[in-house]
């Protein structure tokens, strides 16, 4: 039975999971959703079992009955080939999805994680689902509205932070641009022409003791403390890396439980969670990203994430 990796054709973390699983003899089947049509194949028919058929690319093939599981590892969208008009490009884009992709979806193995579960994540839903699991989340506004925002900061004598809703970049000037979290300033305050084109998020700024990175991976977890020793990576730590120090640190037995019923309620069978914790020690979820980087930090710590990854998906259901 074989492990099907979803993941871009550049994934150094990718590439470390299918190396286990290789050494496991665990047979690894690697392509990104971006092959399909140009260089993977899809051939497969509705059966009394299910869809049967086959994955195939120019120099591998995998029977879809043969899957014990799929890691869905940030794969990038179908290209469908040059050459189309708008309108045919628009179709064929959407015919891969849903008939290539719809495919994939269908299949009853082990998801790390399922497509679907994923696309259910919002923020503001984490946010909801976290506090009914009992997790502790701060105070958070969603709004286009500079009025709304004013009122928010008035309570809060710390300050407030923005940081975006989705993706923490943006194309720019020919280049990637990092979103990262921001303490808004006075002058900030005072100007906040543009806010009402779309919506933004607002949260108390926390003072930290420091920070954890959470990764779960099935039953397990894998808990990192980050601590700042820099301005910047007080609001933000992925802004100043050099000036971050790595701790393995114990979960409280409240926060896994929470996150235990977190990962349940969204079917995950891996999650990055981001937690702040205070200077009295109570643990602040932030989010969870499930498909989250963690390479990083099984460098600085040690921690067998990799390793836990393969378990899971040597496993299969």
């Amino acid at each position: 039975m074989t492990v099907l990796v979803l993941a871009a054709d550049v994934d150094p973390t990718a590439d470390a999971v299918a190396e286990t699983l290789n050494h496991r003899d665990v047979p690894v089947f690697r392509c990104d959703t971006s092959w399909f049509p140009n260089r993977l194949a899809l051939d497969a028919e509705m059966t009394e079992a299910g869809w049967r058929g086959v994955l195939r690319t120019e120099r591998r093939a995998v029977a879809l009955e043969g899957l014990r599981s799929v890691w869905y590892r940030s794969p990038t969208a179908c290209a469908v080939p040059d050459g189309m008009s708008p309108a045919e490009r628009w179709h064929a884009t959407h015919e891969a999805k849903f008939g290539f992709g719809g495919v994939l979806w269908s299949l009853p193995v082990r998801w790390v994680n399922h497509p679907g579960r994923q696309a259910d994540m919002y923020k503001p839903t984490q946010l909801a689902v976290a506090q009914r699991c009992g997790l502790t989340v701060p105070a958070t506004l969603s709004t286009n509205q500079a009025d709304a925002v004013r009122r928010f900061a008035d309570r809060y004598p710390d300050g407030i932070i923005m940081k975006p809703f989705g993706f923490g970049s943006i194309l720019e000037e020919g280049g990637r641009k990092a979103l990262n979290t921001r303490l808004l300033s006075d002058s900030d305050l005072a100007d906040l022409r543009g806010i009402e084109t779309t919506a933004h998020q607002f949260q108390p700024f926390i003072q930290k003791a420091y920070e954890v990175r959470l990764t779960v991976v099935g039953s397990r977890m894998f808990a990192a403390a980050i601590t700042a020793h820099s301005a910047a990576a007080k609001i933000d730590f992925r802004s100043d890396y050099d000036a971050l120090t790595y701790q393995v640190v114990d979960v409280p037995c409240r926060v896994s439980g929470g996150v235990r019923a977190f990962m349940t309620q969204f079917g995950l069978a891996f999650g990055a969670f981001d937690f702040i914790v205070d200077p009295t020690g109570e643990w602040w979820m932030l989010e969870c990203n499930a498909s989250g980087q963690y390479g990083w930090i099984e460098d600085k710590t040690g921690l067998q994430i990799t390793s836990a990854i393969a378990d899971v998906l040597a496993k299969g259901l």
